[in-house]
Formats: structure tokens, sequence, C-alpha cells
């Protein structure tokens, strides 16, 4: 759709289009091949999804870093070694929440302590609590109690903006495989940290967030972060709420 869209302004502005292979491209050209190519992406994504679900079913890595684990490289090459340092530091994480501490107390005390968050900047207290039914976020990664799920969701692009988004894939698409050499927190814990989540979630109603009509626009003007709601009539700075970082507070 965008090809044959440039392809009409261009040629309302009498501007041709000319390759080497085919010469000056028509509205046939444009028609054939947009369609042909449209195939040949689908294609080699669904030959490169089928690539990384053997990957997986084989011990190894689909692709990507997790908090808590480096990748190892050489002979091993895709498999996951237990990083001590950050192992420990999830244990923590997951302690502190048992405590009744919450996953922006969390956060303020890691970045305090000059801690690095898992891609290398300051900690998010999303980082920390993610969302439950899509698996992610400290305190729901089950690969850490030695049980790795791969294929829970799926990108798609939105046709408007061109972004991407996630979407669920069910039940029976996911690879699940027991990896206990991977295991760096015990049973007790974790059941103890979703036990927690049960209580807040019970003690919330199960309700979800509201989606208001400057959602995901706003940034602060002070440090560039996101701009979410902190009353009924008023936005605030999420990395000043989050980390206490930014000194903008209107």
């Amino acid at each position: 759709a965008d090809t044959a869209t440039i392809f009409k302004i261009l040629a309302f502005n009498n501007v041709s289009i000319v390759t080497l292979s085919e010469g000056q491209v028509d509205t046939m050209h444009v028609g054939f091949k947009g369609v042909m190519n449209e195939m040949f992406l689908k294609d080699l994504a669904r030959k490169t999804r089928r690539g990384q679900a053997g990957v997986v079913k084989s011990g190894r890595s689909g692709g990507g870093h997790c908090y808590g684990y480096d990748v190892v490289r050489g002979d091993e090459a895709g498999h996951y070694a237990i990083n001590q340092e950050q192992a420990d530091t999830v244990r923590r994480i997951l302690r502190l929440y048992v405590e009744n501490k919450s996953p922006r107390y969390i956060a303020q005390l890691l970045n305090r302590e000059g801690l690095p968050g898992p891609r290398g900047g300051e900690w998010r207290s999303s980082t920390i609590n993610g969302q439950a039914h899509a698996g992610n976020g400290i305190l729901n990664n089950e690969l850490y109690v030695g049980r790795r799920i791969w294929n829970r969701r799926h990108k798609v692009a939105d046709p408007i903006t061109g972004k991407k988004r996630m979407r669920a894939n069910p039940e029976n698409e996911w690879i699940i495989s027991e990896v206990p050499g991977l295991r760096i927190v015990d049973d007790d814990l974790w059941q103890a940290v979703k036990n927690k989540q049960s209580r807040v979630s019970a003690k919330r109603g199960g309700a979800k967030r509201p989606t208001r009509l400057l959602s995901g626009l706003l940034q602060c003007g002070c440090c560039g972060g996101s701009m979410s709601i902190v009353s009924q009539d008023r936005y605030g700075c999420s990395t000043r709420k989050e980390k206490g970082t930014c000194a903008n507070n209107k």
C-alpha cells in the first residue's frame, strides 16, 4: 500500500522510478512486485520463527538477554550461564517485595546504590513489576525457577503508526522446557511472591489503570521521560515518581 501511494505521488509530480533490473517502473510493476515482496517477507518471518523454535527446543536461548544470566560464547554459544552478582540482586528484589516493599521503592533503592538495571541504565518500577499475564518483569520471569517459556507473545505492526504491538499467543503454542541448571530462586521465595501478587491484585479488585486521551504521548520537558497521571486533573513526570532523579514536579 505504501509503495502504491509513493508511486502515485511521484507520478503526479512527473517523477519516474527507474531500476537497473527492470528499467522504468509502471503500475503493473508496482502491483505485482508489491504482492511478491509482501509474500517474501511473510515467508521469511515464518522461516525465522521456525528456526528460533528449533533453537529453543534444543535447549538454547531463542534470542535476547535476560537479567541474572550471561549468554555463553564459543562452543556453548546460545546457552545461558548464571551471573552470580545479578542473581543475588534478583533474590534481593524478590525478598524486598515479599517484605511489603513496593516496586517503586525497590527501584529507587537500587538506583541510589548505583546498581545498573537490566539494560545498563536506571531501574524502573515497571522493570520489577512487569506484567504477570505476559510473564515479564523480575517478579514474573519463570526462568528464575528453572522453567523456560518461549512464544508467549508475538509482534504485530500497527497499520496506521507502524509501531510494533505485542499480542498474546494461545497456551498450546507455547514452548515450555525445564532447565533446572538455570534456577536461581527457590520454590518458597517464588511462591511467597506469587501469594503477595495475588493479595495485591485482590485488594485492587483486578482494576486496570485507565487509558486516557494523552496516555503515552506526553514527555517531560526537563528529562525527556514519560508523563503519567498523578491526580484527577494533573500529569507528573514518571521519572521523578519512579526514580526520584528528575526535578520536575509540575
